[in-house]
Formats: C-alpha cells, structure tokens, sequence
C-alpha cells in the first residue's frame, strides 16, 4: 500500500523558515580527504568567512556580498588550513573558513555581521542564508570539537570537514546537530504561547526545548510542554524543520493536542504563558511589531510559520 500523500502537491512548510533553502550540491558521496584542497586550487572556488560568530558582509555595493574569491578571503585573514566544503554549484567549489583572530580589521566596505542580525535584517537571499547555515554549523562544531573525547590527543579534519580522526587512539567524530522541539499546544479555537524573559517586548511564541538521549520527537514535545506550562499533550503532529545555526541546532515544528488547560508555567524559563484565542492570534499577525500589544516571532522562524499555519488551517 502506498503511503497517502496528498493528490495536489503542497509546498513544504519548511521552505518558508529562514535557513532552510539550500541549493548547494553537498556531493557527500564524493569527500575525499584532500577534497578542500582541491577545492581551493580551483580558481573558481568561493568562500564565506566566518569570524566568533559573525560572518563577513562586502557592503560595498548597497548589498551584501557573501561570497569572495580564495585570494580575497586570504587578504582578509581566512584560514584556510580550517577551511570546510560546502559542496558545488554550476561546477564552483564553495567552502566556508575561519577569519584568524589575528587578522587586521577589514576595509570599511566589509562588515561583520552576527547571524543573528544577518537573519533578522534579511541581509541575504534565501539560498545563502541556508548556505550560512551549512558553514557556520560546521566551522562552530570544529572550533569546539578539536579534541578526542576518547583520548584528549588533538584530532585532525578529515572528508572536507565532515569528520575528526584522532592520529593517536583512530577514534572518528562527526558533525553534530542537536535536534530541539519547537511546538504549538492548540486546543479547540486557542493556542498556547509564552515568553521568555530576554524577547522582545510584548513578544510570544512557541514553546520549545531539546530532545534528550533516548526520547522520540513526541514524547520530548510532551515532556516540555508540561516542564514549562503544566499542560499535558495527547497526539503530536510533526509539521515543518528549520536549520538553526546558534550554534547548530535542527528545530523540529510540532504541534500538540491539548488535554488540559490550567497554566503552571515555570517561572525560571517563561516570563509570561497563555491561551490566545484565534481572534487575538489574527491580531497579532495583523500588525507589526510594536503596533500591538502582543507580537510574535518574525516570519522566518518557525515559530511564525506554526502559529500563522494553525490559524490558517481554522
């Protein structure tokens, strides 16, 4: 029996968050060792330069220009020796590297951005906010994974960045993503929302928090919504993903069948959590913000693209 999908093709929902449209080819069967290597002596390799967090914009032009050329980024202080492979396209290497600590300020026409405000001021098109994704994800894992968690011995980059291997115990170590729930408990025509203490003004969204060793997505969307809000979840309903790159994380867009509704929300983690009703969602996507006494996250977050497609579907 095939499995139901719908007669009409729908666009994924994923597609509408911010870090999710990647059109590089990651050509992941074919990493060689030597692969960032003979990625960089192509003349028409291109980098993207990361530095603690922030990424390198030439604003020159009144845009910003994410990509540069291998001279241009060693001009700038890249490291290439850490240098990872993103993968291709059209037939151009393009990699990701670290700007050494060391390096000299950059002209004025190039800013450091962090991905934060890259994100939220749209500085780029959808493919190179995915791109961003992929290489910020990678060189943060490098940066804190230098070590063998076996041995201690300081372990080498292996398959374009896609592996360690330590020289002295063999031991392999892989990228890692974190994988966080991120849910919308809906009971009849209401929602639930809550605060965090460092959100903007005003601002609610979804719940949210981090899968534990051993826990399916459902029973993680279960767990938190009562640890945050003492409500308890009956079905859960997977709906949309979202790369986050703070520093690499996979947010996992969830909804979840209220079974009660009395609010004991943990005040170390929520400020402020309650049921908003349809009308009052309505309002609050209506307006933008800071015109409305409530607000909710901006629309390339997931937390957007949940609350707007759950009032959309009543």
């Amino acid at each position: 029996m095939l499995f139901p999908f719908p007669a009409t093709a729908r666009p994924e929902a994923s597609k509408f968050t911010a870090f999710s449209t990647n059109t590089i080819r990651r050509d992941s069967e074919n990493r060689a060792d030597d692969c960032v290597e003979v990625a960089l002596a192509d003349p028409d390799a291109q980098l993207m330069l990361v530095q603690g967090g922030r990424l390198y914009l030439d604003m020159a032009n009144g845009t910003a220009g994410l990509w540069r050329s291998r001279m241009n980024a060693l001009s700038l202080g890249a490291d290439l020796q850490r240098a990872v492979l993103l993968g291709t396209n059209d037939g151009r290497p393009l990699l990701a590297a670290p700007v050494s600590e060391e390096a000299d300020e950059p002209p004025a026409s190039i800013k450091a951005i962090d991905h934060r405000s890259v994100y939220m001021q749209s500085l780029l098109l959808p493919k190179d906010e995915g791109a961003l994704a992929q290489g910020a994800g990678l060189l943060a894992w490098h940066a804190s994974h230098r070590f063998c968690s076996r041995c201690g011995a300081e372990s080498e980059m292996r398959s374009g960045g896609y592996k360690r291997k330590c020289m002295a115990c063999g031991a392999e170590h892989f990228p890692r993503t974190d994988p966080v729930v991120i849910m919308l408990a809906v009971s009849e025509d209401a929602c639930l929302l809550g605060r965090s203490p460092h959100f903007a003004p005003g601002m609610f969204s979804c719940l949210a928090g981090f899968v534990e060793p051993g826990e399916t997505l459902e029973d993680a969307v279960r767990r938190e919504t009562h640890e945050e809000a003492g409500i308890e979840i009956g079905q859960v309903a997977y709906h949309a993903s979202q790369p986050w790159p703070f520093p690499y994380s996979l947010m996992i867009g969830c909804y979840g069948e209220a079974l009660s509704h009395d609010i004991d929300a943990d005040r170390d983690e929520l400020e402020d959590c309650r049921w908003f009703t349809r009308p009052e969602v309505r309002e609050m996507l209506g307006k933008p913000m800071g015109e409305a006494l409530y607000s909710t996250p901006p629309k390339g977050a997931i937390a957007f693209r949940l609350i707007s497609d759950w009032l959309d579907a009543g």
